[in-house]
């Protein structure tokens, strides 16, 4: 297993290395081991004003927020869709894109968004879009 790894594109982590300057980006922040989200799982960890969902599927992570946009749920609690590229509320069955966050299947219409994720020696990390900070 390599020591970093960070997001090819979007909002997911494969086992690819970096280089060391990954390691100075303090705008990453830990969220949970990466023993603690099992392959095929979903997990929602807590980050100061925010919950963020982590999909692990097919040995890459995807973190997004954890609240379906359609009326709150936790969409850590959801399952992941037939072909395990999306996360389905269990609330109402919104399903939504793990990479992009875009609603694949309603009621939801809006988005839930997407977050960088890397895994730094086999501590997840998340950072949010650059607009929004922590």
């Amino acid at each position: 297993m390599p020591d970093v790894t960070e997001e090819p594109k979007g909002a997911r982590a494969t086992g690819g290395p970096v280089g060391e300057d990954a390691r100075v980006d303090e705008s990453f922040r830990r969220v949970g081991s990466r023993a603690e989200v099992p392959e095929g799982e979903l997990r929602s960890f807590d980050l100061p004003g925010l919950r963020v969902a982590i999909a692990h599927v097919e040995n890459e992570l995807y973190a997004f927020g954890d609240e379906c946009t359609h009326e709150g749920c936790s969409l850590a609690e959801g399952t992941l869709g037939e072909q395990e590229d999306t996360v389905v509320c269990p609330c109402h069955g919104s399903e939504f894109d793990l990479a992009t966050g875009e609603p694949v299947e309603g009621p939801a219409v809006d988005p839930v968004p997407v977050f960088a994720v890397r895994v730094t020696d086999e501590w997840i990390e998340v950072r949010p879009p650059s607009e929004r900070g922590w």
